[in-house]
C-alpha cells in the first residue's frame, strides 16, 4: 500500500457578493500611509413564507471596507439607499477598547464594488460592469424591489457583530 496523503490538495475559499442597498453615506478616511479606505454598511433584505404561508422578512446588516482608488470612487458616487453590489473577501478583526475588553468587527473587504441605480432609479444594475463608472440608466422608476428603511440613523456600532 502506497501513502496517497502527500497527493492531496487543500482548496480554501473566502468569496462574499453582496447585493443590496447602503444604509448610509461612505465614510472616507486615509491610513497613516495614506492610502484611503472607504467604510459603509449595506443592508440585504429575504422574505419568505413561513409553515404558516404567512409571509416573513428579515434585513441583515453587513459592514464594507473599501480601499486605494475604489475607495475614492466610492465615496464620491455612493449614496444612502443606493442599491450596490459588493464582491470581496470576509474578514473579522479584533482589538481591545478603552476598558480593555475584547471587540469583534466582522466586514467585507470589498475587491469590487459595482454602483446600482441611485435612489428614486429603476433598482438593479445596468449589465455595466466597471467598478468605477455610475449607473446612467435613466428608465422611469418603480417600487419594484425597493426597500422602506426606517428614517432612524443604523449606527454601526449597535449592530452585534
Amino acid at each position: 500500500m502506497s501513502d496517497n496523503s502527500a497527493n492531496i490538495v487543500y482548496m480554501y475559499l473566502n468569496k462574499a457578493i453582496i447585493v443590496g442597498n447602503l444604509t448610509r453615506d461612505p465614510e472616507l478616511k486615509a491610513l497613516p500611509s495614506g492610502m484611503s479606505v472607504c467604510s459603509f454598511s449595506v443592508a440585504t433584505n429575504r422574505v419568505w413564507k413561513d409553515q404558516a404561508g404567512a409571509k416573513q422578512e428579515s434585513t441583515d446588516y453587513h459592514n464594507i471596507v473599501v480601499f486605494g482608488r475604489q475607495a475614492e470612487t466610492a465615496n464620491q458616487y455612493l449614496k444612502k439607499g443606493q442599491n450596490v453590489m459588493i464582491e470581496g473577501r470576509i474578514q473579522t478583526r479584533s482589538w481591545d477598547n478603552q476598558a480593555g475588553q475584547k471587540q469583534y468587527r466582522t466586514e467585507i473587504v470589498a475587491g469590487r464594488v459595482q454602483f446600482g441605480a441611485k435612489t428614486g432609479g429603476t433598482p438593479g444594475f445596468t449589465g455595466n460592469t466597471s467598478s468605477s463608472v455610475p449607473s446612467s440608466d435613466s428608465a422611469p422608476a418603480d417600487d419594484m424591489g425597493q426597500i422602506d428603511y426606517p428614517e432612524d440613523e443604523i449606527n454601526p456600532d449597535d449592530i452585534p457583530f
